[in-house]
């Protein structure tokens, strides 16, 4: 799966860094996908143009989020701040740019609020 989605994002100028897929098991012993998968919450996304070996390219996920978490002091125990409203805009414009590359579809969400 990883791969077969890493070839089609690369094919469209994103490289996607890594990801995360969780595996459930029913009574039957049969194996099922049990949450969402190759989201901006679940992988890293990065513009291939922008990757350079050793740098931390910009990205199109949630570490933007997390970037800013890091600026807070949170301790990572306690409830998280609440994010501010230029930090929720701009990582809405993030998961719009991701999906956007990914899909051929500009400005398709763009109204959505």
């Amino acid at each position: 799966m990883y791969r077969r989605a890493a070839e089609y994002a690369r094919g469209r100028g994103v490289i996607i860094a890594d990801t995360k897929f969780e595996w459930g098991t029913l009574p039957s012993g049969e194996w099922i996908l049990i949450d969402e998968v190759l989201t901006p919450d679940s992988s890293r996304f990065w513009p291939a143009d922008a990757y350079r070996p050793g740098d931390s390219p910009p990205s199109f996920d949630k570490q933007f989020v997390r970037d800013w978490l890091e600026t807070t002091g949170w301790d990572k125990n306690s409830p998280p701040p609440e994010l501010p409203a230029d930090v929720v805009e701009r990582t809405r414009e993030k998961y719009l740019e991701a999906h956007e590359r990914l899909t051929g579809f500009a400005g398709f969400l763009s109204a959505v609020p």
